[in-house]
């Protein structure tokens, strides 16, 4: 079997309305944690061409390899992570890859006909959200940063020995 494009998919990622509510369900219902949940992650970019400040609250888990984001927007600026009047995409949002190199990687995707959405940075990364018409409502990320492979790994690592105690750490970022 061929390896696809930009390698193995790094993360899936979804809205939710309520962080803490959705870590809660996802550990009783399917058993998913630990958590480690970044509170007031603050990301400076464009938006469909318009620069915004977006701020986040993050909650990351492991299944297998893969990294699931639970992502809450915070405030009402423009981004990826509401709908046009202002209401939460709350579901499934977008597939993700860490890249070594953000900008080749945006690259090669609109070169195949991609168009970016969002570009966004903070002092930890720097990331870029793409859609394609094609495939409407589906949002394709690529992530780069300085550690972010080695926060993955360490992060499958504690998931893979978990047991069910200490479910979540917070992180207050005040970027």
């Amino acid at each position: 079997m061929a390896e696809a494009l930009f390698g193995s998919i790094d993360q899936i990622g979804f809205v939710v309305d309520d962080l803490d509510q959705s870590i809660a369900c996802r550990m009783r219902q399917i058993g998913l944690g630990p958590w480690t949940v970044f509170r007031g992650v603050t990301l400076d970019g464009r938006f469909r061409g318009q620069l915004t400040r977006v701020v986040i609250d993050v909650a990351l888990a492991y299944q297998g390899d893969v990294q699931i984001e639970l992502i809450q927007p915070i405030g009402n600026a423009a981004s990826p992570y509401r709908d046009e009047s202002g209401a939460p995409l709350c579901g499934m949002h977008h597939i993700a890859w860490i890249v070594d190199n953000l900008d080749a990687a945006v690259a090669e995707a609109t070169a195949r006909g991609l168009s970016v959405l969002f570009e966004a940075s903070n002092p930890s990364t720097r990331v870029a959200y793409l859609e394609t018409k094609d495939d409407p409502g589906v949002l394709y990320e690529f992530i780069e940063g300085a550690g972010m492979r080695e926060m993955v790994a360490a992060g499958i690592a504690a998931a893979r020995g978990w047991d069910g105690s200490n479910p979540v750490t917070t992180i207050e970022t005040g970027e």
